[in-house]
């Protein structure tokens, strides 16, 4: 059959079921939101008057459009006044015990042809689905914050939803103005498990010694395009959040790369959360500001490898003088790889420093167990004379940018291959979900697929960690001559 979604219940109204609540009365529906004592339900009041008022303000709704807004929604203390709804959708804290709870009180009350569906980022569905005596009506539908603005909901089905009901539910998201993607019952779902898993990767490189926090969050927000880098999103996303997720995804894979970080751990334990908390991984006092340009004292410079000529005249220009590498006072290796073996040949190895540009404004600067300060620094003070800005790291397979790039791709080859979700909704979840530039996918098929399979396999000889091994997908369509995964029949 299909569903005429009329009426509509939210049960939570924090910021992020007001903002559910304010969705579906904006879309003309009328809302009954519920919260667990009077106190609550002021507040949830509260966040819809303050949301809707900061719209008018900024011109995007008149008086009269906010009122017919908050007109639609009535307020409640008591689950018993959801009875008629036709969709019941839950927006409380991301503790199952609770939820579980919640629904099956949900399942006595509301009437039997009632979709219940929950806004939870990572929880199986359906265990929250086995609660009730209607297992076949009840989904996922994850908003994302804030919900009035975020375009993207992951349409979650179970291996019990009924045949047809995901579909119902994103038509329904599409009413909303939302753009709905389709998702298999996961840990994480598209958006968090593919997330939190790169930003977990960020912290144990940090902890390794890779690089810096600062450089590290460089290397992606310049060198890759991405909104922020990873440290900056874990403090806005809250550390203690972080870690719930990824304590819930390991629960399910036992896959390492899902145990939160130590250092997670520790600043979470240490009520370190974020931006909400004063600190997390960057800290409200410190100082910001990158540092002054200062034009490094080097006599004569070398520069190896592919591009080198390039690299040499934008030297020359900037008033360098050039050298063999035998006599130059730093060598600069242009390298996609680490460049130990290249030093170790040199009369002077501490002198060589390792150069790998990425995208148009970045470049990881590698020092190798031999390198010395002052080449280094001379180095960092090159690049940001050519225009670029240098990330520091150690001198390790695939850097900075790749070492966190190309596992993140191998992920999403390996979620498509599982069939939970398609390469376009993976590729949109990310998007729309991330404010990515573009998605794995995209990203797959302008660096290459033989490129991310032979730098997966640097990482793994490298790391010895299972899961940088290319997906058997990957090394497959290399093997087999694919340009992109988008070629399969």
């Amino acid at each position: 059959m299909t569903r005429s979604f009329e009426k509509v219940g939210v049960v939570g109204l924090g910021t992020m079921g007001a903002g559910i609540a304010e969705v579906f009365a904006r879309a003309g529906l009328g809302v009954t939101g519920v919260e667990a004592d009077p106190a609550a339900l002021e507040r949830g009041r509260g966040h819809l008057e303050g949301s809707t008022g900061r719209a008018l303000a900024k011109g995007r709704l008149t008086e009269a459009e906010r009122a017919e807004i908050l007109g639609r929604v009535t307020f409640t203390t008591s689950l018993e006044d959801l009875a008629d709804a036709d969709l019941v959708i839950e927006a409380i804290p991301e503790v199952m015990d609770f939820k579980r709870a919640l629904f099956t009180d949900l399942d006595r009350i509301c009437k039997p042809s009632a979709v219940l569906a929950t806004n939870t980022s990572s929880l199986s569905v359906t265990e929250i689905a086995a609660t009730t005596a209607r297992p076949g009506q009840v989904v996922g539908m994850h908003f994302f914050n804030p919900a009035p603005i975020m375009k993207l909901v992951e349409v979650i089905h179970t291996v019990t939803t009924e045949d047809g009901l995901a579909e119902e539910v994103a038509a329904l998201a599409r009413r909303l103005g939302k753009t709905p993607v389709s998702v298999g019952d996961r840990a994480g779902f598209v958006v968090n498990r593919l997330l939190l898993t790169y930003l977990n990767h960020a912290a144990v490189l940090l902890e390794n010694g890779l690089a810096t926090r600062d450089d590290i969050d460089a290397a992606m927000k310049l060198g890759v395009g991405l909104p922020m880098g990873p440290f900056t999103l874990l403090d806005l996303i809250g550390l203690d959040t972080s870690y719930e997720v990824l304590c819930v995804l390991f629960q399910e894979s036992r896959d390492r790369r899902h145990a939160p970080a130590p250092i997670l751990r520790e600043l979470v334990t240490a009520g370190l959360l974020g931006r909400k908390a004063g600190g997390g991984f960057h800290r409200d006092e410190e100082p910001g500001g990158p540092p002054p340009t200062v034009k490094p004292s080097v006599g004569s410079v070398a520069v190896l490898g592919e591009g080198a000529e390039e690299f040499t005249a934008k030297l020359s220009a900037a008033g360098f003088k050039t050298a063999s590498a035998e006599a130059a006072d730093v060598v600069v290796a242009l390298s996609r790889n680490p460049v130990i073996e290249l030093a170790a040949g040199l009369p002077h190895p501490e002198r060589l420093v390792g150069l790998h540009l990425v995208g148009d404004g970045v470049a990881e600067v590698a020092s190798t167990v031999l390198t010395s300060a002052e080449a280094a620094r001379a180095v960092e003070g090159l690049v940001r004379i050519v225009g670029r800005t240098p990330v520091r790291c150690r001198d390790r397979a695939e850097f900075v940018v790749d070492a966190l790039l190309y596992p993140y791709l191998n992920d999403a080859v390996r979620m498509y291959d599982s069939g939970y979700a398609t390469v376009e909704d993976i590729d949109s979840a990310m998007r729309l979900g991330c404010g990515y530039p573009s998605g794995p996918f995209e990203m797959l098929d302008e660096l290459g697929l033989e490129t991310v399979r032979d730098g997966l396999r640097a990482l793994y000889a490298e790391y010895r960690e299972p899961s940088f091994a290319p997906a058997p997908l990957l090394d497959q369509l290399v093997t087999a001559g694919v340009r992109s995964i988008r070629d399969l029949p």
